[in-house]
């Protein structure tokens, strides 16, 4: 099944670009991209889970506000992630029948507000999936306290310079093609890096990088600075922290912004907490590695469905 695009208005004035696979009316898996990433990389998990062999879903990625063609605000403060909330929850009104989705999937960014949604408003989703995604409560932690992490979060403090976006688009965008392609051992090139996948990342750069960059203006969880505490003047109470519902979080173990301990802990906020390490992958797992990907979802959100099945039983009898 193909990946078809269409423009969704948002009650409150703002518009997201979307991409999506699987008819109306089908329970609804939706997907959310990071930085400088967009709604296309979703592509073939839109595909696989549309189909009616993996669960035949209506199976939806919006590119965030600021992003391709979504609406992009100019005031940074539209890019707190409290308003990517709002946007998440009134497409998810849209998107389904019953006001919830079956999954939630993020990565990197899309996570930020994954875990923000889960933990404000838990009705809205059975069940959320993580990619190499900080939960708020352990990178505060690691940002205050691991000098290993202050200086793997250094780069945001070169996005949120006024100049950002002109030393990201000089010479065809040197800076962002090493961001995907940057390992540890700084001499790897990705084969999931084709040209017809950088022509799709060009496109979207080309659309504009404010909108990432803001993200990161937004956001007060970053490195200190000589001007600026960062995350060290911040202290988060516990109850904007807690996920209640079923979650599993996959991790690529190579990825070197974001360290393993960030996924140390993890279990003191979430309740219901399935946690995949995979060794071999980086932050880019879900280019590298699409089919461990799409086998991982499946698991569980078949798990998910024979406990929710158990109990219904139980509670019959």
């Amino acid at each position: 099944m193909s990946v078809e695009t269409f423009l969704q208005a948002l009650p409150h004035g703002i518009t997201l670009s979307c991409r999506t696979a699987g008819e109306r009316g089908r329970p609804v898996l939706l997907f959310l991209h990071g930085f400088p990433e967009a709604a296309f990389v979703w592509d073939f998990m839109l595909e696989f889970f549309s189909r009616h062999e993996n669960g035949g879903y209506r199976c939806v990625a919006p590119n965030l506000r600021g992003f391709e063609k979504s609406s992009a605000p100019t005031e940074v403060s539209a890019y707190r992630t409290k308003y990517l909330v709002q946007d998440i929850a009134a497409l998810i009104a849209i998107e389904t029948s019953d006001g919830q989705l079956a999954a939630l999937v993020a990565h990197d960014w899309g996570g930020a507000a994954a875990w923000n949604l889960a933990n404000q408003l838990p009705h809205l989703l059975k069940q959320l999936v993580i990619i190499n995604s900080p939960h708020p409560g352990t990178f505060l932690r690691e940002l205050k306290n691991n000098p290993a992490q202050q200086a793997a979060s250094a780069y945001m403090n070169f996005l949120i310079r006024a100049d950002a976006e002109k030393l990201l688009a000089q010479d065809d965008y040197h800076r962002l093609w090493e961001f995907l392609t940057s390992t540890h051992d700084g001499k790897h090139t990705p084969q999931w890096l084709t040209e017809e996948v950088k022509a799709q990342y060009r496109a979207v750069w080309d659309a504009g990088l404010s909108g990432g960059c803001n993200l990161y203006r937004a956001s007060p969880l970053r490195p200190p600075r000589a001007e600026d505490p960062g995350a060290a003047a911040i202290d988060l109470p516990h109850a904007m922290l807690t996920v209640t519902v079923p979650t599993l979080v996959i991790w690529g173990m190579q990825d070197i912004a974001l360290p393993p301990a960030l996924i140390d802990g993890l279990d003191q906020y979430v309740d219901h907490l399935a946690l995949q390490t995979v060794p071999d992958a980086t932050h880019w797992i879900v280019h590298e590695q699409p089919q461990l990907i799409a086998r991982s979802i499946t698991g569980f959100l078949s798990r998910s469905e024979e406990r929710r099945v158990g109990k219904e039983c139980r509670s019959r009898w």
